[in-house]
């Protein structure tokens, strides 16, 4: 399991420096025609949706990571046992959240698909919003892998006993 989240984590590092990529080389592309007197009317909408590809493929990143946003104050002060119940509710918190996101994101998906860019009319919305269910089931997937490992560690301390 812990090879497939490696894995997993190196694929969405690789998406999402791609779209940083895009993103960057968009936006220099929109600055320099602008200054030759040239409009490219798709660079907007090319560096929005990019951009949006990155940030998600991060987002899910940092959960796995256990870098996202998050209070720690009270895991802190927290030892032992304590903190591992805290850190499995906090996990089962994150789990329904990203459900919902999942299951929202599938429904935006299918509901938006065939919708296009305006500048280009050959690309359609769903590969945009395809990004969201994409980043909620990464995040559920590195979830589930840190409350396994928390459920392990409960387990290794009552041994102990």
């Amino acid at each position: 399991m812990k090879k497939f989240i490696q894995a997993l984590e190196k694929v969405q590092i690789v998406i999402g420096v791609l779209f940083l990529c895009v993103f960057f080389c968009v936006v220099v592309l929109q600055i320099v025609t602008r200054h030759l007197g040239v409009s490219i009317i798709w660079t907007e909408e090319a560096a929005n949706y990019s951009f949006i590809w990155a940030v998600f493929m991060g987002a899910a990143i940092m959960v796995n990571r256990r870098e996202h946003f998050n209070f720690d104050f009270l895991q802190q002060k927290l030892q032992g046992k304590k903190r591992l119940y805290l850190s499995l509710f906090n996990d089962t918190v994150l789990i329904i959240f990203n459900v919902c996101i999942f299951l929202l994101g599938l429904q935006i998906v299918s509901e938006f698909w065939n919708y296009t860019w305006s500048t280009l009319p050959d690309m359609k919305m769903g590969y945009v919003w395809i990004a969201i269910p994409i980043m909620a089931g990464t995040m559920l997937i590195y979830t589930l892998s840190h409350m396994a490992q928390h459920v392990h560690k409960l387990k290794a301390k009552e041994a102990h006993k």
